[in-house]
């Protein structure tokens, strides 16, 4: 994927379910993740559109998916990657530009 040019916004972000997605990751401190059922819980999604959005921002490494188990029951975890973080902030520097703000 081409990087981002700046005062472009990021169209792997811009989709407004991905945009949630990255916008409510990005809370979570560095380093923390969240399990997919309350992530889907708080963005009230069904689980095939997360998971379809979340495979978009995994493809552009924005988010790193870790798939475990607790006892025999599968569990999967969601972070922002490190260049999720980046893009993100990126992308809001972007749209204060574009609102006519201050980056």
């Amino acid at each position: 994927m081409a990087p981002v040019q700046q005062g472009e916004l990021d169209p792997v972000i811009h989709a407004a379910a991905r945009l949630k997605i990255t916008a409510t990751l990005a809370t979570i401190p560095p380093g923390d993740k969240i399990s997919f059922p309350r992530l889907q819980e708080l963005l009230d999604m069904t689980p095939g559109n997360l998971s379809t959005h979340l495979r978009k921002l995994e493809d552009a490494e924005y988010v790193e998916v870790e798939k475990t188990h607790q006892g025999r029951t599968p569990v999967t975890y969601i972070s922002l990657s490190k260049a999720g973080r980046r893009a993100f902030e990126d992308y809001t520097d972007a749209l204060k530009q574009l609102l006519g703000g201050t980056a």
